[in-house]
């Protein structure tokens, strides 16, 4: 299956990005499910992340560590939360020394996974030098998070904080996080379209019944959360980086009612549209 995300995280030449996620109007503030082939790294400054990782569960609380592997499904919904992620492409730390590049290609090949919940105090002391030579941005910060990120596979090699299979996986586990991914898939394909259930079931190969169910259980919404979710996040988007009408925003993202639209949008950023662009 292709990678949901594609988007080029940070530049070429530097593939790092760092996303500041401190308040309900923030953009992705609370995380759609979605997966990419880069590794992240999400670190909680106030307040409580849900978040889930294919279908296993965190709480993730302030000055904790959490390590999303490649291609790991994962979402997050904040509880009165500022959080930040740093997203980078691993196969640009190879350096051409086989002692580091064998573990690093374990890591993209996924035959070793990262601890997900990093709790040692070395690594989070690492973690957190990383992001914040990214959010300074001062002259050399690139020389810092390189060495930050060598620093840190360094100490999960030394202490073994890695395993040939992600806890908990089975294959139930690994068929149902499949299941999902072609159902986030196809609403992020067709979000500004008319979706229905049965479109969302039929793609996941299960009955309309218990795919509410399993998608439930799998992220912590219903498939029309989720969608309406995504719709706003896209909607966000536009309204930022375009000067079209909200009028004409609501229905390029799949609304088909201009006031459903504005109730949804203030709901998952406690402010209308219109608002929303001024603030931004």
């Amino acid at each position: 299956m292709n990678y949901n995300e594609v988007k080029q995280h940070g530049t070429i030449d530097f593939p790092f990005e760092l996303y500041k996620l401190h308040e309900p109007s923030s953009p992705r503030y609370e995380m759609a499910m979605h997966w990419h082939s880069s590794i992240e790294l999400i670190r909680v400054l106030r307040g409580a992340l849900y978040v889930t990782l294919d279908d296993r569960k965190y709480v993730v609380k302030e000055g904790d560590i959490l390590f999303v592997n490649s291609e790991t499904a994962h979402g997050a919904t904040p509880d009165n939360c500022a959080y930040e992620c740093v997203v980078f492409n691993l196969s640009f730390m190879k350096t051409g020394n086989p002692h580091c590049d064998d573990f690093i290609d374990e890591l993209i090949n996924k035959s070793a996974f990262i601890l997900e919940h990093l709790e040692d105090e070395n690594v989070k002391k690492t973690v957190n030098a990383l992001f914040d030579a990214m959010n300074g941005e001062r002259d050399g910060y690139k020389f810092k998070v390189l060495s930050s990120v060598l620093a840190l596979l360094g100490e999960i090699k030394e202490k073994g904080l890695y395993s040939s299979q992600i806890k908990g996986t089975t294959d139930r586990s690994t068929q149902n996080v499949m299941k999902l991914k072609r159902a986030i898939a196809y609403i992020r394909d067709n979000y500004d379209k008319e979706i229905t259930l049965s479109d969302m079931a039929g793609v996941s190969g299960l009955s309309t019944k218990y795919f509410c169910a399993f998608f439930k259980q799998m992220t912590e919404k219903t498939p029309i959360e989720y969608l309406n979710m995504y719709r706003v996040e896209r909607a966000a988007r536009k309204l930022i980086g375009t000067d079209m009408s909200v009028t004409d925003i609501a229905y390029a993202v799949g609304f088909n009612d201009l006031s459903y639209f504005i109730k949804t949008f203030k709901e998952h950023k406690k402010c209308t549209p219109k608002a929303y662009r001024k603030i931004k």
